[in-house]
């Protein structure tokens, strides 16, 4: 088998760090892993395949006789460095946002559109988090029935901000614990702790955060549906990781609840959770405590739209993914293995 020499960019954060497990779990073909991150975190050593891997400083040269490298930065970095990976003969699987939206640049969930790594330019994009819990469990009924519209409302973990939001998720409930006052908010616009906050991203003319268009305007490209419409509201919750939606699918055609359960409990990379008379609630529904540190979008509390006049062309339904994993660093690894086969 070919071995593969891997960077991740970005490896000292929290996808990243997940990235370089998710590497070894799936038993990816690396010959050589090199983990580039901030000047500060050069020369500090990460236990890998039962030896260790010394951290290199993130710049350009790094990437010289690179095979694939996967970004795990922000923005403004992606642009910066990611370019040059590609001119160093790298192909690039990326977690930022910086290149979902170019036409140029495939945006793929392998369960979903895997198929289109055929036509990259040297760049993949990696979804929003987000964006891959909900459609996961979404594309199987589409195949069916067809999907024309989403109303969806997120729960989003404080990983959704990284290790900063955890970690500040993490000190305002110790201090809590104690009686002493909260730390002030670092990561979030307000404390988070005993808290919701509904706003993720900045707001547009209309109302919407970067955040919830994110949604349609992925889910678009993704499932090459141009014209879908999606209604989605995001807020961030006080669990530490673990993203949860609910969301209400509106159909072209007919689609019974059976057909959605035998559906979503033939597709990869979902794991149904829908048995109201459970004794225990971990088995009567997902919730962020049992999807934490695993790869399945777990779905349940299935059942009509009793708002839709056509009944039998809506369903809605709950779902939880880890958003560390799935929802960005074993995406990324699962995108990063297509390019092998």
């Amino acid at each position: 088998m070919k071995q593969y020499t891997v960077a991740i960019l970005g490896a000292t954060g929290a996808v990243g760090t997940q990235m370089i497990q998710c590497l070894e779990e799936q038993n990816f073909p690396v010959g050589e892993l090199r983990l580039l991150a901030s000047a500060r975190s050069a020369g500090k050593k990460v236990a890998f395949a039962g030896g260790e891997v010394t951290i290199q400083e993130a710049r350009p040269e790094a990437f010289a006789g690179c095979d694939i490298v996967l970004g795990a930065v922000e923005d403004d970095l992606a642009r910066e460095l990611l370019p040059k990976a590609v001119e160093a003969g790298a192909i690039v699987v990326d977690n930022s946002h910086a290149f979902r939206l170019d036409p140029d640049v495939p945006l793929v969930v392998p369960e979903i559109n895997g198929e289109d790594v055929a036509w990259h330019h040297g760049i993949i994009s990696n979804p929003n988090c987000a964006t891959i819990i909900g459609l996961v469990p979404t594309w199987p009924l589409h195949k069916i029935a067809g999907v024309t519209r989403m109303v969806v409302s997120t729960y989003q973990a404080a990983s959704g901000a990284g290790a900063p939001g955890m970690a500040d998720l993490e000190a305002e409930i110790a201090a809590m614990g104690k009686g002493e006052p909260l730390p002030a908010p670092r990561t979030f616009a307000a404390q988070l702790a005993s808290n919701l906050i509904p706003q993720i991203g900045g707001f547009d003319p209309e109302g919407y955060t970067s955040e919830e268009m994110k949604l349609q305007n992925e889910g678009r490209k993704i499932m090459h549906l141009p014209e879908l419409r999606v209604n989605c509201t995001c807020v961030r919750v006080p669990v530490l990781r673990s993203h949860s939606e609910s969301i209400t699918l509106e159909f072209e055609r007919d689609i019974t609840l059976d057909e959605a359960r035998a559906a979503l409990e033939a597709a990869p990379g979902v794991k149904l959770v829908d048995d109201r008379a459970a004794a225990s609630a971990h088995d009567r529904f997902p919730m962020p405590i049992d999807t934490s540190d695993q790869d399945l979008i777990w779905v349940g509390r299935l059942r009509r739209d009793i708002s839709n006049p056509h009944a039998a062309r809506g369903i809605t339904f709950w779902c939880c993914g880890d958003q560390i994993r799935k929802g960005a660093a074993t995406n990324a690894v699962q995108i990063a293995k297509l390019l092998t086969e």
